[in-house]
């Protein structure tokens, strides 16, 4: 079987349980030969290396180091984990400060070994935060960018699915936007369940409190798997995250709502999930429209993202809005 590129792919937090489900997600995928795992962590770095060594995969070339300039040159593709997992108790934005700095850094090694990447997918949380930070510091176009925000609406695709008791595959081009995290906004106007509009089935076939509960269990997703694992989500983050940059090397669609940098009329200066496209030209986005009420959970949404931001502003770890241009200048 072919591969879709020959080009490096670095993933960073490869020690990670995310990471290195991501490295072995990747190659069993084959989406190109050359792969290099990235942790600080070398011990952990190593055994997972061993770990894909054993697999026996035909054709690649696996490498592995702790040292970032090392893993970062020659990197045409990155996807990164990097960050603190959420631990039990905790929301996505109790790892803001921490993973902010850690985005940060991220950023200035992306324009220090890889400035011609092509494109970088953020997966650690909140990612809507961290990506943008990553994306001031990178200097990189926002279409070269992407953050992980599908697993939403995956989520909301298995709830769906379990409540009218049908196949997962029934369930048809459901979509959360905004940010991904406690206010994210879920939408039931662009779904189809079994080809028949989600909308109009709430309030018939499903009790208005029924709906409300479901966007509960989507929202709370992460919490939930946290609840029964004992641990936060690595096996979805990580298969969702490849497919990803898989798309922006030229293969297979991706189907769901991406973090994207967006500003608009609408939304500035501001990074969340939108309706989103994948290729090699990276990303691009277009204005979503729902209802009036589904319209105000995003606008709802975006506030929440504005304030993050602006908390991370006030840290001190990304500059004003103004002074971003000194540090990337593709962005308005």
């Amino acid at each position: 079987m072919e591969f879709l590129t020959n080009d490096k792919l670095t993933i960073v937090g490869a020690a990670g349980m995310i990471g290195s489900n991501m490295a072995q997600t990747a190659l069993m995928m084959r989406l190109t030969p050359n792969i290099c795992l990235y942790d600080p962590y070398a011990p952990a770095l190593e055994g997972v290396a061993e770990e894909l060594y054993h697999c026996a995969f035909e054709g690649v070339n696996i490498t592995w180091t702790s040292d970032v300039k090392e893993a970062l040159s020659g990197a045409a593709y990155v996807v990164s984990s990097g960050g603190a997992a959420r631990k039990a108790g905790m929301t996505r934005e109790d790892l803001l400060k921490g993973n902010a700095e850690i985005a940060a850094q991220f950023g200035k090694d992306i324009k220090a070994y890889c400035p011609d990447v092509k494109h970088v997918v953020v997966v650690f949380n909140p990612a809507d935060i961290t990506g943008l930070v990553t994306l001031i510091y990178a200097g990189i176009r926002p279409s070269q960018l992407s953050t992980l925000a599908a697993l939403d609406s995956t989520r909301l695709r298995s709830e769906l699915a379990k409540y009218f008791r049908i196949s997962p595959d029934e369930i048809r081009n459901c979509r959360t936007y905004g940010g991904h995290g406690e206010q994210m906004a879920v939408f039931a106007s662009t779904t189809l369940v079994a080809g028949r509009p989600l909308s109009e089935l709430i309030g018939r076939e499903m009790p208005e409190g029924d709906w409300h509960d479901l966007q509960q269990r989507v929202i709370q997703g992460g919490k939930h798997i946290i609840d029964l694992r004992g641990r936060s989500s690595f096996q979805s983050p990580a298969y969702l995250s490849i497919c990803m940059i898989a798309a922006a090397m030229g293969g297979r669609p991706f189907g769901y709502p991406a973090g994207v940098f967006v500003h608009n009329d609408r939304f500035k200066h501001i990074l969340m999930a939108m309706e989103t496209e994948i290729t090699k030209d990276g990303i691009s986005y277009k204005n979503v429209q729902g209802t009036a009420e589904e319209n105000k959970a995003l606008a709802d949404s975006y506030g929440h993202l504005c304030k993050l931001r602006d908390e991370v502003i006030s840290m001190g770890i990304i500059p004003p809005v103004e002074k971003w241009r000194g540090l990337n200048p593709h962005l308005k």
